[in-house]
């Protein structure tokens, strides 16, 4: 008798759910609860993206006589022609006196050029081209200030991973076309940033001897000479193409 009950007990239990077979209403709940999940996870899906923004590239010069910003302009224009991605221009902080300016006859600057309000800002940028003329073969100090100003973003390595590319201005042919480039590489290094140089990607015209042109596989150039040399228009088609070529690399890095 004890057996039989045992076994009415169990077959009854096994109607209400408690054993292998769930019950009608067991199942029910359960439908419910995915239908529920399946209406939430379609009202996700069809929620409205807003439109993507264009990314940037931030051309930070020193410029003194005009040469480097040139050379400034002609870059934005070409990191125009990459869809999705601007340019954007920026003067770093001059280190001379008014007074010193004036002795050495340096012209007004492009007020239409506006000044980087804070080193803080080029967390914004998905990419840089710098642009500086030579002291010696190095970066001029103007430019090195602006650096030296960046402590903040070093140590928290915010600009990491982001490419950046150099332009230059030299007084002569054994200048400093090359080495101005290669010894400021030192500063991308410690940022963690990673050095776009063009190489010879521009074509034929970085193997013309019938003129002279400034500019290096590490990237656009000109030379000033006294100072009234103006840069030629392979020079300029140089930085252009610089523009437009930073602009198509950080595309690929951020979309792929």
């Amino acid at each position: 008798m004890t057996e039989m009950n045992s076994a009415r007990n169990e077959k009854k239990n096994m109607g209400k759910g408690g054993g292998c077979f769930p019950s009608k209403n067991k199942i029910t709940k359960t439908t419910n609860k995915y239908a529920n999940s399946a209406t939430k996870s379609t009202a996700a899906d069809t929620t409205v993206t807003s439109p993507t923004k264009n990314l940037k590239v931030f051309i930070v010069f020193y410029s003194m006589y005009g040469h480097v910003e040139s050379l400034a302009k002609r870059m934005k224009k070409g990191v125009g022609t990459v869809d999705g991605v601007e340019g954007l221009l920026y003067r770093v902080p001059e280190t001379l006196s008014e007074d010193v300016l004036v002795q050495m006859q340096v012209p007004p600057k492009d007020d239409t050029i506006l000044e980087l309000p804070s080193p803080l800002e080029l967390v914004d940028a998905d990419g840089f081209l710098f642009g500086f003329p030579t002291r010696y073969g190095c970066m001029a100090a103007q430019m090195k200030a602006f650096f030296d100003s960046t402590g903040l973003l070093w140590k928290e390595q915010k600009l990491a991973g982001k490419p950046a590319g150099f332009f230059v201005s030299t007084g002569s042919q054994g200048g400093g076309q090359e080495t101005t480039a290669w010894t400021a590489i030192t500063q991308l290094a410690h940022h963690g940033m990673l050095f776009v140089p063009i190489g010879y990607t521009f074509g034929a015209d970085m193997f013309d001897m019938d003129s002279i042109r400034g500019g290096s596989p590490y990237g656009a150039g000109v030379f000033a000479g006294d100072g009234s040399r103006k840069a030629t228009e392979t020079e300029l088609a140089v930085a252009e193409y610089q523009g437009k070529y930073m602009a198509a690399v950080v595309k690929k890095l951020v979309h792929g």
